[in-house]
């Protein structure tokens, strides 16, 4: 699976949750088969399915909503001028997810979480999206290894 594509699944999944107040293997397995549906040739169906990749979406899904509350409060730190719930509920998770993998994963360098975060803000979000999620994060970039040391 491509991890463009499972992180775009997993993104999904935190909005549906926050939403919904569903649970994340109910969320990611909804948006996985939502997927697979309407697939048009843009992805391979062995991209959407396998255990490997359900595994790797819920992992991204619950590593970010288990440390939601650590990730928000790193994140108000960086938001000048705004409060993490004014957020759009799409730049929010987006920034959630980005901040999991920032901090939390050792296998994801600092930038390719940035640069993910930026596209699937600009997929999902608004036409400022992206470049509010590259000011956020570029912030915290520059932090990092104090942001790690402090969880």
């Amino acid at each position: 699976m491509k991890r463009r594509l499972a992180r775009e699944i997993a993104v999904q999944s935190l909005y549906h949750m926050e939403m919904n107040e569903v649970e994340a293997e109910e969320a990611v397995t909804m948006l996985l088969a939502e997927a697979a549906g309407e697939n048009e040739g843009e992805v391979e169906a062995t991209d959407l399915t396998g255990a490997k990749a359900k595994d790797f979406i819920l992992e991204l899904v619950n590593g970010t909503w288990s440390r939601k509350e650590a990730i928000d409060g790193l994140l108000s730190d960086y938001l000048k001028g705004w409060q993490i719930s004014r957020l759009s509920k799409v730049d929010r998770q987006v920034l959630r997810q980005a901040v999991y993998e920032m901090i939390f994963r050792d296998d994801v360098p600092g930038k390719v979480a940035v640069n993910e975060a930026i596209e699937l803000a600009k997929h999902f979000g608004t036409t400022e999206s992206g470049k509010f999620v590259n000011g956020v994060l570029g912030k915290m970039i520059q932090d990092l290894d104090q942001l790690k040391a402090k969880i």
